[in-house]
């Protein structure tokens, strides 16, 4: 079985990325790319990280008219990706036309409500703010669409997956005991998320910024 332990490679050089993937191949189930990488090294880039042999998790969070959504998607669809995200706050019309558009070997997540953002976030906004009742209520809308799962923090993870028990659950902001928080404001350990339900967790600067990524990677996957 594969590791459940994802790296997020958000980095825009593409060298420094080949270089990480490479030095904690052995240790991850696969490899996160996101905004940045994609806006500096494109389809391209995505291909060269692809041959390096693990699944590939295309992070790019598309929220816009169904219609749109469903033709990037497509565009993307000779990458093949392994997973790719959308934003639930886009509506149960385009994560059902984000499903469709996808290649069938690929899996489609819905951000619910990003790791950065709190209660109070949620407030000025415009929404109620609970967090907890704002991912169930995504999680719900977007199982009743047709995609894949969602993408939600390891505090909403359990309630997630009680409405959703066949749901596939992205955690991200996942930090080992005792790690640096950076800008993720609802975080919890890689233990602690997967005994919730998380289907794969996401680090990143744990693993990438740490002086030996390899035996970083190692110790988190040993936790798991």
């Amino acid at each position: 079985m594969s590791s459940a332990l994802y790296v997020a490679l958000d980095t825009p050089d593409i060298e420094r990325a080949r270089t990480l993937a490479r030095a904690v191949r052995h240790h991850v189930g696969g490899i996160k790319l996101g905004l940045e990488f994609f806006m500096a090294n494109g389809r391209s880039g995505v291909r060269e990280m692809a041959d390096i042999g693990l699944p590939i998790f295309l992070d790019l969070k598309f929220h816009d008219i169904p219609n749109t959504v469903a033709k990037a998607i497509q565009a993307l669809g000779p990458l093949n990706p392994a997973i790719l995200t959308i934003h639930a706050s886009g509506g149960r019309a385009m994560m059902e036309d984000a499903k469709a558009a996808a290649q069938p070997g690929t899996k489609v997540v819905a951000v619910t409500m990003l790791t950065s953002l709190d209660g109070e976030d949620l407030r000025s906004i415009g929404h109620a703010p609970d967090p907890h009742e704002q991912v169930v209520r995504l999680t719900e809308l977007a199982r009743d669409a047709g995609i894949d799962g969602v993408v939600c923090s390891g505090f909403e993870v359990a309630a997630a997956k009680k409405v959703w028990p066949q749901g596939f659950f992205v955690v991200p902001g996942v930090r080992p005991a005792g790690g640096n928080a950076s800008d993720q404001k609802r975080i919890v350990t890689p233990r602690a998320a997967l005994d919730a339900g998380a289907s794969i967790l996401v680090v990143g600067r744990p693993i990438t910024q740490a002086a030996d990524p390899d035996v970083a990677a190692r110790a988190i996957e040993a936790t798991l």
